[in-house]
């Protein structure tokens, strides 16, 4: 058979030995097969066979030739991987068919990559000054998840290694019905389900169990406090190292989700875990803003802080629009969700020459060939209305026109995955997504059931022109998924994430920061399959996920690192060496922007982007107490008999009033309708070394901040001082809708306490 040159691969090495000389594997690459379209298991044959007599030339038999090859690459590439000696090898590579002869390298393995992006590592090494080693990886900190469940058979929560369980941790895993077995990394697992049941919901046996059939819970919860788990494959696409920002805490699962998740269930569970002793709650749950006695995860929070334990939630998945965010109580950390600088990218390339970055995860096209391209628009079912068939809804395309081609959709409202579902199942051998405007630039690695790729809207639009200008001879392909990392800009804020104000109290600043929540690699369920589409039977361990359901786990695993480094630091004091040592520009050094690659603010980013390594050491914290809190339910104008839900021995010692809400010390400051000018007051405690802070404020655009004092002398750890910060509208007014600056602290040498303004003035209704 004639072998050309077109491929280059690697595979692990392997090292063997022989009475004559000693052996290692090797790869004999010589390019790539001539195929034709209709394969059959005879040509696959051929080619191995080809191999065994090419090898069998510099071997003495054929015998020999199949003992040492392991590999036979058959498909596309053509070549393979055999044990030899270093005079073979170099024989080999003499021969005019052989492209080149190599050691089979062992290459360093693909991380889940936002800790490296978050310099808790770098380049896979862990510095002495990481996070990570300072706070001996979070060892011991128990991090509880309300969520889908855990699987506890995933290797994220192996115990070996793993001392006894901590003595003041009082759960259980509930094993009946299938359940989840605990052990001395994961130590609880319940199920809470009676008010799912309550709504209509049918008890069985995923529902009576811990068990996670869903995938959610496994992944968020490894993402906040799995192992390390080297050689995390989905389906063998991508190789990695799963990551929990706590690699050595405990992690304890609550289910509380059953396709919805119930606040009679999450207020159940939220007692429980107090109960049980956790450190840390996350919560990658949320639903529209409510009133917090309105809201069971507001109340749940509640108390879980009051007993000192720190809660993390998502901000939505409801993004771009304004005052979408959720999760709104200031007693929780409420995460957004971006980018990290890593991308699974998957090319479209067309007859024309044009080539598109698009990112995807799904398996390549079956040959490396040019296939005929039409859009959803052309595609549509008579019977179906073009604003459908361009999302590819289900039940709204023309097989007869589908069938063989690669489908052009556009995203909208209707899950991503589901699109190629729909398009396969209208016969299509591919899909190319295309953003809407509101999608932007903002491209996700998904597991499609057929090949796929994801584009940007200006590259979607591109791709959709060509197709239309073609009267139907428009065509292309879609190249083989690969990574890239490093890639810029980095971080930017996801289109879903859900963006500020808050719509419940416009004084404090939502979200509080943003993580990483896009193509997040970490657990997943043996109980489910990747897209969660009833026709996708495909099993994973770990899997590909974005949301600010990822992003949330982040922060929780950061969270218990702190826990781990600062046992008595308040809920509060870490929310706020969290916020104020976050970093609003991206790896251009330029500001945050959104997916649409225009700038964005703290209504999408909060404070900023987390920075483990500075949390740490933040120099100064804005605290809060328990009273602070419910001083500030009183500020609302809640009375006696609300606030009872929160504390039964507690008496509102004032009257609502907008300037203890303003005075609320928080490490962001929020004024959503100045009206000529206001003064708000803030505390600090010194958590560092004595020092000498000095103030230094960006102004929002139209509005003069004063600081007084300008200068602070901390003498002692602990000590508090507060200053007053006044906002006045310039002469001439301000512009309309919000602007925005900032306050930092700094000691002029490692810290800089630096706290968002936000700013709207008053309008006359």
């Amino acid at each position: 058979m004639r072998m050309n040159t077109v491929l280059f691969f690697v595979l692990f090495s392997m090292l063997s030995s022989s009475s004559f000389a000693a052996k290692q594997s090797y790869i004999v690459y010589m390019g790539a097969h001539t195929h034709g379209p209709d394969l059959t298991q005879l040509d696959f044959e051929r080619v191995e066979n080809s191999h065994h007599s090419f090898l069998a030339s510099y071997l003495g038999s054929h015998e020999e030739a199949r003992d040492a090859i392991f590999y036979s690459y058959k498909m596309h590439i053509n070549g393979f991987a055999a044990m030899l000696d270093e005079e073979q090898a170099a024989e080999i590579a003499k021969h005019p068919d052989v492209v080149s002869v190599f050691p089979n390298r062992a290459k360093q393995l693909h991380t889940t990559r936002s800790w490296d992006f978050m310099m808790l590592e770098k380049n896979g090494k862990i510095h002495r000054s990481s996070a990570w080693r300072k706070a001996r990886f979070g060892e011991d900190t128990i991090i509880g998840n309300l969520d889908t469940g855990v699987w506890p058979e995933s290797k994220s929560f192996d115990d070996q290694g793993y001392g006894p369980v901590p003595s003041k941790w009082k759960g259980v895993c509930e094993h009946e019905n299938g359940g989840v077995p605990c052990n001395r990394k994961l130590i609880g697992a319940r199920y809470f389900n009676k008010g799912f049941i309550a709504d209509g919901g049918i008890a069985n046996t995923s529902t009576n169990s811990p068990r996670d059939f869903d995938g959610h819970g496994s992944h968020t919860l490894s993402t906040a406090g799995g192992n390390f788990v080297r050689g995390a494959t989905v389906l063998g696409l991508i190789n990695g190292t799963a990551k929990g920002g706590s690699p050595r805490a405990r992690v304890a699962a609550y289910k509380v989700c059953w396709g919805d998740c119930y606040d009679a269930d999450l207020l159940a569970a939220f007692d429980m875990a107090i109960h049980d002793g956790v450190d840390v709650l996350s919560v990658s749950v949320g639903g529209d803003p409510s009133d917090y006695l309105n809201d069971g995860i507001a109340i749940g929070a509640f108390h879980a802080v009051r007993n000192g334990i720190v809660v993390v939630c998502s901000a939505g998945n409801s993004g771009p629009v304004a005052g979408s965010v959720s999760n709104v109580a200031p007693w929780m950390i409420t995460v957004g969700a971006s980018t990290m600088d890593r991308e699974f990218q998957a090319f479209v390339e067309l007859r024309n020459g044009k080539s598109y970055k698009g990112s995807s995860l799904s398996k390549p096209l079956p040959e490396d060939r040019l296939y005929p391209l039409i859009s959803a628009v052309l595609a549509k079912a008579a019977n179906a209305s073009v604003d459908n068939a361009k999302l590819c809804m289900p039940g709204t395309l023309d097989k007869n026109k589908v069938q063989g081609k690669i489908l052009a959709c556009i995203r909208g409202n209707n899950a991503r995955v589901d699109k190629g579902v729909q398009a396969a199942a209208a016969g299509a051998v591919g899909m190319i997504l295309c953003n809407d405007k509101a999608s932007g630039n903002e491209i996700i690695a998904d597991l499609h059931v057929l090949p796929a790729t994801h584009l940007t809207y200006e590259d979607g639009s591109a791709v959709l022109a060509y197709i239309n200008s073609t009267n139907g001879d428009a065509y292309g392909f879609i190249t083989h998924p690969s990574v890239e990392i490093h890639t810029k800009p980095a971080p930017y804020m996801a289109a879903f994430s859900s963006r500020g104000p808050n719509t419940v109290t416009p004084q404090i600043l939502k979200p509080d920061i943003t993580a990483p929540g896009v193509n997040v690699l970490a657990a997943y369920s043996g109980g489910a399959s990747p897209t969660e589409e009833a026709s996708d039977h495909r099993k994973v361990s770990y899997m590909v996920v974005s949301g600010t359901s990822m992003s949330c786990p982040h922060l929780s695993g950061v969270v218990g690192l702190l826990k781990t480094l600062h046992p008595t630091w308040t809920p509060a004091a870490i929310r706020s060496a969290i916020m104020t040592t976050a970093r609003v520009r991206d790896n251009t050094n330029g500001p945050m922007m959104d997916a649409s690659f225009s700038e964005t603010n703290p209504f999408a980013y909060g404070a900023g982007h987390v920075r483990p390594n500075r949390a740490m050491d933040p120099g100064l914290v804005y605290d809060l107490t328990t009273t602070d809190y419910l001083e500030f339910l009183c500020a609302l104008g809640y009375d006696k008999n609300m606030i009872k839900s929160f504390d039964s021995n507690y008496n509102c010692t004032s009257k609502a009033s907008n300037n203890k809400i303003m005075n609320f010390n928080y490490p962001s400051i929020t004024v959503p309708s100045l009206s000529g000018s206001i003064t708000v007051t803030r505390t600090v405690k010194n958590v560092g070394k004595p020092a000498t802070y000095v103030a230094r404020v960006h102004q929002p655009h139209g509005v003069e901040v004063t600081v007084e004092p300008k200068v602070m002398k901390f003498n002692k750890t602990g000590e508090e001082k507060s200053f007053t910060v006044t906002l006045k509208a310039k002469h001439g007014g301000m512009p309309s809708g919000y602007v925005f600056g900032e306050l930092v602290w700094s000691d002029g040498h490692h810290h800089y306490v630096r706290s968002p303004i936000v700013v709207a003035a008053a309008t006359d209704n």
